[in-house]
């Protein structure tokens, strides 16, 4: 019996695992194929999801406002690279180029990707793509956790990340937009209601 490689909190085996091994997964897993790794996604608390919906709502609406564009994508399939097996699947992708949309998938990098931290698999957001998204040139990187009231902004320049911490009594600029400022106070009010 073949033995694959998947990391969770009870064991580790040896396999490195493909796209195809990743697709072959039952649709109701919820994993990450990060350089050959499963990485378990953990399920999505109320807080994470009500600022998930406020974000969308916010920078789908700013985008529709001023007839952009880009198009923001929730928990969408994106592949990196095309020579590694990497598939992740960020909380919100901001897609400003509609070629690398296909009917499965993104394939490319997202102009900005905003992930909402779960206590569950933080490290994946705070380490595992932080580094993946710095590698392929993410032009915004935000971790959003509700449970800390934090936000974490990272805007690449000359190849590398810059790091702004905020809080959720900060209004945020985001950087691929001229005018484009989240509030997160309001934010906040939402996730507590």
């Amino acid at each position: 019996m073949d033995s694959i490689l998947y990391e969770s909190e009870v064991f580790k085996v040896e396999r490195i695992m493909t796209e195809a091994d990743y697709y072959a997964l039952p649709d109701e897993r919820r994993v990450e194929l990060i350089d050959g790794v499963i990485y378990d996604m953990a399920s999505p608390s109320v807080a994470h999801q009500r600022t998930l919906g406020k974000l969308y709502r916010i920078i789908s609406d700013y985008i529709d406002s001023k007839r952009g564009d880009c198009e923001v994508i929730f928990d969408l399939d994106t592949k990196l690279f095309t020579e590694k097996d990497t598939i992740v699947r960020p909380d919100l992708s901001i897609i400003c180029d509609p070629d690398k949309l296909n009917k499965r998938r993104c394939e490319g990098s997202p102009d900005w990707i905003i992930e909402i931290a779960s206590p569950g698999n933080s490290k994946n957001d705070y380490l595992r793509k932080l580094d993946l998204y710095q590698r392929v040139g993410i032009r915004e990187y935000w971790i959003v956790n509700p449970m800390k009231k934090s936000v974490i902004v990272y805007d690449m320049k000359d190849g590398d990340f810059d790091m702004t911490p905020y809080t959720f009594n900060d209004s945020i600029k985001a950087g691929i937009y001229e005018d484009l400022v989240i509030d997160f106070v309001s934010i906040n009010e939402a996730i507590e209601n």
